[in-house]
């Protein structure tokens, strides 16, 4: 900032346009995704309004809608970081789901494999297990973008859909807990290889975790 003859010059910076744009561009974008959404519900039939309606109080109507949401909202907190962190590369993941399922089913494996070990034993085996399984599953999207030039977001996605099944080939086969009859699922984690929920809430830490992430 400069002065001449008594005025005042402010400098702006040269790139202050396309930093505008893409902050527009973060906003425009969904709302015309709503748009057109709504659109689309007109020729069904049926009224946007009453669908957004239905949306607001399932996810914000209540506390209990709150908490939900909040809770839900933890692990896609970690997922945007897998689509953050390589963007900054040049590359868009967007198969973070894969990674979320499988790293999570192979938490619940350890976990009930060391279900009589101390917390302060398991709890780290589940987390670095986890990590690493998701880690594998998304480094193959990049190892078949480096050595066979396939495109990382076309095989992030599409190794989502297989994540999705061998997840639910073990859950009903060899990981499956054997009380489980109507609905497959693996054997419940005791209380102490759970995350905690916050005081006063049904909201996990693992909100508070991805928040810091």
């Amino acid at each position: 900032m400069t002065g001449r003859g008594g005025a005042i010059a402010v400098a702006v910076p040269a790139d202050w346009r396309p930093a505008l744009a893409r902050r527009a561009e973060a906003v425009a974008i969904p709302l015309m995704a709503l748009a057109a959404f709504g659109l689309f519900l007109l020729t069904q039939g049926k009224s946007p309004a009453d669908f957004f309606a239905l949306v607001w109080r399932g996810g914000f109507g209540s506390a209990f809608s709150w908490q939900n949401t909040l809770s839900r909202a933890a692990p896609l907190l970690l997922a945007a970081l897998c689509v953050a962190l390589p963007a900054r590369l040049g590359l868009v993941v967007i198969g973070g789901e894969g990674a979320i399922v499988l790293g999570g089913l192979a938490a619940g494996a350890l976990g009930a494999g060391l279900a009589g070990a101390p917390a302060a034993l398991a709890l780290p085996v589940m987390m670095l297990g986890a990590a690493l399984v998701g880690a594998v599953w998304i480094g193959a999207a990049g190892a078949l973008r480096h050595w066979r030039g396939v495109n990382e977001t076309i095989a992030s996605l599409l190794l989502s859909y297989i994540a999705i099944a061998l997840m639910n080939h073990l859950v009903e086969g060899v990981l499956r807990d054997p009380t489980s009859l109507n609905k497959p699922s693996t054997a419940a984690l005791p209380d102490a290889l759970r995350v905690a929920e916050m005081p006063e809430t049904s909201v996990h830490w693992g909100l508070a975790a991805g928040l810091v992430a």
